[in-house]
């Protein structure tokens, strides 16, 4: 949009109206050129600015995707670590734990064989003691 040069009045009246006119034309297509060729400059600096800073976000999500492959690495080496650890602790728990075991089984199997043992031995008396009733028993009534 063009903006239209006022002259003052006596320059008019000392050039008149078609020279005057003409310079105001000439100023006005002078404005436009520079107005355009402005707004091509502005143009290409934003362009230049624009891929200035799309190159820095590359290089920025460049390099923070690094970071984080790094991190990421060091983050597995340090779960795989672990994990061999507790496969480490828990495998030797697993085999407390059956040997444990083991031990309570051989006491409870003993323990049985006791208990068997000590049953059998008061019936063995009862039976004794029974048998020697009933022989003196049958020898009073017999006699």
């Amino acid at each position: 949009m063009p903006v239209t040069a006022k002259l003052s009045r006596r320059f008019y009246e000392t050039f008149g109206d078609e020279v005057t006119n003409e310079v105001v034309e000439w100023f006005n297509q002078v404005d436009l050129t520079y107005r355009g060729d402005l707004r091509e400059l502005n143009e290409l600096n934003f362009a230049r600015f624009d891929a200035k800073v799309e190159q820095r976000f590359a290089e920025f999500e460049a390099r923070w995707g690094k970071r984080l492959a790094e991190l990421e690495a060091r983050w597995e080496k340090r779960f795989s670590g672990s994990e061999a650890k507790w496969d480490h602790r828990f495998g030797g728990l697993e085999t407390q734990i059956v040997r444990q075991f083991g031990k309570v089984e051989t006491q409870m199997s003993d323990l049985k064989a006791d208990l068997l043992a000590a049953q059998l031995t008061p019936t063995r008396w009862l039976i004794g003691i029974w048998a020697t009733l009933a022989l003196a028993i049958i020898g009073l009534y017999l006699r």
